[in-house]
């Protein structure tokens, strides 16, 4: 892509960071009574001035056209976008549970905010229906799964900021839903059909999002109370599972890539979608936890959720630290380093 010297080109996964910084400080902050109400406030106002600095970039981008074109073509890659939707909904949560003063901005922010996912909508579903034609034609990765992670998180944004009617967000949920089931079967498909393919090299960071958007999935149920307590009980666990799953796929994949390459390429060299990971990995503390402290879902998990709310506390907060460490250590700074999705 040709780009003017000196012009601010920064990779279109970046609000991914926003993503994973966020939740971290609207959930599993709060595990750290050692992080005060006051420097809860310091650390989002400067989450603020990040994001603030990465959207201008990002939306300055899309009135380049070359860049959108390269965007949008890649039928893949254009799912990034619901990055951009799920960052600004994290964002206004943020902003509400620490400056509660501010909920019309955010109110404002939420409704800018859902014209963008209204832009995206049509995206997932043009792209959607070219990929179903052709299945096997496409390096299909979780990247897709962001169309749930999107729709989910400006639920989850509405209920804070808005009181709307239930069957809208049973609507939206359920949408959100169907994109899930939509994007499962094509990265079912990509791996099961497609070209051959190998754990080290073709399974990808992103793929983490195949839990972490049921996770968003299942706090925009419990914060909107739509179902009982044992099914969410069993929708949890089922989660759970498929966490543990995935990620001990991840683990083999890190071997791998640690055997081949060594620990530094392998596994401690840094990239955009690696935010991903710590996004979910907090995204599922934070419908635990909402679950846990919400009476109408008391369960036979309860006890279980206590000890192991404390545990993944501290698993989100070390992989959020080494993720900053990489980022810091990196000569990445927050310019694109590469358009294609990259499986580091």
């Amino acid at each position: 892509m040709k780009r003017k010297e000196n012009e601010e080109i920064i990779n279109p996964a970046s609000a991914a960071i926003i993503m994973a910084l966020g939740i971290f400080l609207y959930a599993a902050v709060d595990a750290f009574t050692w992080v005060s109400p006051i420097m809860g406030k310091i650390l989002t106002v400067s989450l603020i001035v990040l994001a603030a600095y990465i959207y201008r970039c990002l939306f300055k981008q899309m009135f380049n056209k070359p860049f959108t074109l390269t965007l949008i073509g890649d039928p893949v890659h254009s799912f990034v976008i619901g990055s951009w939707v799920a960052g600004i909904s994290v964002l206004s949560n943020v902003i509400v549970k620490y400056f509660p003063d501010m909920s019309e901005a955010v109110q404002v922010i939420t409704l800018l905010n859902t014209f963008l996912w209204l832009a995206f909508l049509v995206n997932c579903s043009y792209q959607f229906k070219e990929m179903m034609k052709r299945p096997a034609a496409y390096s299909t990765h979780g990247i897709v799964l962001l169309s749930t992670v999107a729709t989910q998180s400006v639920v989850i944004e509405w209920v804070k900021v808005f009181s709307l009617p239930d069957e809208l967000l049973i609507g939206m949920m359920s949408l959100g839903i169907l994109f899930y089931l939509i994007g499962m079967t094509l990265i079912v498909l990509r791996y099961a059909r497609g070209k051959p393919w190998t754990i080290s090299n073709d399974w990808t960071s992103t793929n983490c999002i195949i839990h972490g958007a049921l996770s968003i999935s299942g706090l925009a149920i419990v914060s909107s109370q739509m179902l009982s307590g044992i099914v969410m009980m069993i929708f949890w666990l089922f989660v759970l599972i498929l966490l543990i799953s995935v990620e001990l796929l991840e683990m083999v994949r890190a071997v791998k890539r640690i055997q081949m390459l060594g620990w530094k390429k392998g596994v401690f060299t840094y990239h955009t979608s690696q935010w991903s990971r710590n996004f979910t990995f907090g995204m599922f503390y934070a419908f635990t936890i909402t679950m846990h402290e919400n009476p109408y879902y008391l369960n036979a998990f309860y006890d279980f959720h206590t000890v192991f709310l404390h545990f993944w506390a501290w698993v989100v907060l070390m992989f959020l630290i080494t993720e900053i460490g990489l980022w810091a250590g990196s000569k990445d700074d927050l310019r694109e380093e590469k358009m294609e999705e990259n499986v580091s």
